[in-house]
């Protein structure tokens, strides 16, 4: 099969993974950075175009988005779906997850646990939006931030009013949302493929820090998840219409507490931890759902 690995790096861990995993398995693998790809709508011919050239004979895509180009790498994603391309993270899927308000609307819909989470835009809600999260200590979350930054926590009812109006006075979007103590700043990232965890690790905050994001310089250890844990998050990524995530959970007294689920889940952290090759089963994952024989001809899609 002839495969494309969307990626602005492709010195990147995740992207030099699947394009291994997947000549390891006898595929032709290209990374095509997405914000040079534009699309062409014509009547009945949507095309897709990097450079001067077509992007054709491609039998599926691996998208690797990132936050800060959601909206067009979503509409690169949609432009080949409209070609009948395979896509192991569909458009919609995308931008529904990318919008935590949203995402965290969808989980509740669906009656999966969730810390419990409130929105406002006036500045003139804020005492109320401090009462229905439980009250201070509670965590005021940036609907754009990634990677755990735009996130802070408000250990007091005078530092959280501060907080909520300094970011309504700039106009940002903010989800105000329960602290849970007993998670102790840690949390749990499982590896959802197809319907089922195939990895999983646990996630420790540096000392003095809630956030447990290894890019903060939090440590990950093997974990194995029990079966509320992982019906959790099999649930989550199936009520975003995900087939492949990274679903960030809480252990908490009343059960695990779905925090945010990822459509583009790094592989560095998991794997290290694991041992489990993620990357491998993502390429896994595309042949069983594309019936065709793979091809013996070089890719023709361009680097």
């Amino acid at each position: 099969m002839n495969i494309v690995v969307l990626s602005t790096n492709p010195k990147l861990y995740s992207t030099r993974r699947l394009v291994q995993a997947g000549e390891e398995r006898g595929h032709n693998m290209s990374v095509i950075n997405h914000t040079r790809i534009f699309s062409v709508m014509k009547s009945g011919a949507p095309q897709v175009n990097y450079k001067d050239h077509p992007v054709t004979d491609v039998d599926a895509i691996v998208p690797r988005i990132g936050a800060s180009v959601t909206f067009y790498g979503s509409s690169i994603i949609r432009q080949f779906e409209m070609q009948k391309v395979f896509t192991t993270c569909s458009s919609l899927a995308l931008v529904r997850s990318r919008d935590k308000l949203r995402a965290t609307q969808i989980l509740s819909r669906h009656g999966l646990g969730i810390p419990t989470t409130a929105f406002a835009k006036q500045p003139g809600d804020t005492d109320h939006l401090i009462k229905q999260v439980g009250g201070p200590p509670l965590i005021v979350k940036l609907l754009e931030g990634t990677q755990g930054l735009g996130v802070v926590l408000a250990e007091t009812r005078k530092a959280a009013k501060s907080v909520i109006e300094a970011f309504h006075g700039l106009s940002a979007n903010i989800l105000v949302q329960e602290f849970i103590s007993e998670a102790g700043g840690a949390d749990i990232r499982a590896i959802v493929i197809e319907g089922k965890v195939v990895a999983a690790f646990k996630r420790q905050g540096k000392e003095g820090d809630f956030r447990s994001n290894l890019h903060r310089g939090g440590t990950a250890t093997l974990i194995k998840l029990n079966r509320a844990e992982r019906t959790a998050a099999v649930n989550a990524a199936k009520a975003l219409g995900l087939n492949i995530a990274g679903v960030d959970l809480l252990q908490s007294k009343r059960g695990p507490l779905i925090l945010e689920v990822n459509s583009s889940p790094g592989l560095e952290g998991v794997e290290r931890a694991t041992a489990v090759n993620v990357a491998g089963k993502i390429i896994e994952f595309i042949e069983r759902n594309i019936n065709k024989p793979q091809s013996k001809k070089k890719d023709r899609v361009g680097a």
